[in-house]
């Protein structure tokens, strides 16, 4: 015979000849070599090698002290002990021995790919069962289950069963997207190669049906946006584009506009950003800028001569015709060049600007 010891929160399976035969409970046991005895924990599922789940149900005393679960497919069960998580349990028969502790098994049908109406990570459910997605508050997010465009999301965070189907979540920003086209080598009408960096500002109208039937829909704005500009540049000389900037912005948008409806958007502007010229083109536009602005100054200073000599003819006539201006004027002369001497000696002959004016035309 052999001595056997269960322990609380235990409990033991006896096989007689390799059959289940009955269920023991805390204690000390005393069996002969043809019974075997396998202790199993309380705190988990029961499993033994020895014998199926069934096998074990079979037996009364058995069935009486467990509680017995089936999760079918599609199904997840999720196993609270005192309201806290312990276990989850996928497509199977599973039994537990019934003890004081509150126990409960949730059983969760993630037949439908979207978790709702639990938040796993607050129970705490392994990763391994679902997958999370965030949609930023500014984006729409496009759900594809297996590959088929299921609904929009708005804002939030979104868990989905890993169930065997294909998740994706597709973000669009719905905001003012500004959208920078840089410019290729395009020749003028007078065969001059030029590049211009075009930026349009546009929205999205119908979210759905721009990802679902546009082939990347910012690559055919920006496509669209360099034919036009190509197709202006092309008719036009060097010269007369650089004087209408404002008429290339002009016939780009109104491009664009002409296609909103076909791409599902609002374009709200467009405009020329650069015009890039190629270096020899921009050293002779210098060239000719300098010689412009030196003649402009040329031209001004010459004007002002002429101003500044009418100015003191005209003032010449005046002192001739009027010997009191004359002697005024005289007489300011006099004081800016007192101011600049040190000393002067006058006598008691002639008053003091007779006296002033001899020696001043004395020097």
């Amino acid at each position: 015979m052999k001595a056997i010891v269960i322990n609380e929160k235990q409990r033991g399976l006896v096989f007689e000849n390799g059959k289940f035969v009955k269920l023991i409970t805390a204690g000390k046991y005393r069996f002969f070599r043809n019974k075997t005895v396998e202790i199993l924990s309380e705190a988990v599922r029961i499993y033994t090698e020895k014998c199926s789940i069934e096998a074990l149900l079979d037996n009364e005393e058995f069935k009486s002290s467990v509680d017995v679960y089936e999760i079918k497919d599609n199904e997840l069960g999720l196993r609270f002990v005192n309201g806290k998580l312990i276990d989850t349990f996928k497509t199977g028969k599973y039994a537990f021995f019934k003890t004081k502790a509150d126990t409960e098994m949730r059983i969760i049908d993630t037949s439908e790919a979207e978790i709702t109406g639990i938040n796993p990570v607050v129970i705490g459910l392994p990763v391994s069962t679902y997958v999370r997605y965030e949609v930023q508050p500014y984006e729409k997010g496009i759900l594809y289950i297996d590959n088929k465009l299921t609904k929009v999301l708005d804002g939030g965070v979104y868990y989905f069963w890993r169930n065997g189907s294909t998740i994706k979540v597709e973000c669009v920003d719905t905001r003012l997207i500004q959208l920078n086209i840089q410019g290729q080598e395009i020749l003028t009408q007078d065969k001059v190669s030029l590049r211009i960096n075009f930026i349009c500002s546009y929205n999205l109208t119908d979210i759905v049906k721009s990802v679902s039937e546009i082939d990347d829909y910012e690559e055919q704005i920006r496509v669209i946006a360099q034919l036009a500009l190509r197709d202006y540049v092309g008719k036009y000389k060097l010269d007369e584009i650089l004087e209408n900037k404002d008429a290339i912005s002009k016939f780009v948008y109104d491009r664009l506009k002409e296609k909103e409806n076909e791409l599902y958007i609002k374009v709200q502007d467009a405009g020329v950003k650069d015009i890039i010229l190629p270096g020899e083109i921009r050293n002779i536009m210098n060239t000719v800028l300098v010689a412009e602005k030196q003649a402009q100054a040329n031209v001004i200073a010459r004007r002002e001569e002429v101003a500044s000599t009418r100015s003191l003819l005209n003032t010449a006539k005046l002192m001739d015709e009027n010997q009191t201006l004359y002697k005024l004027k005289e007489l300011e002369y006099i004081e800016r060049i007192c101011e600049n001497v040190g000393n002067i000696s006058l006598n008691g002959g002639d008053g003091i600007i007779a006296q002033l004016s001899t020696i001043l035309k004395g020097k």
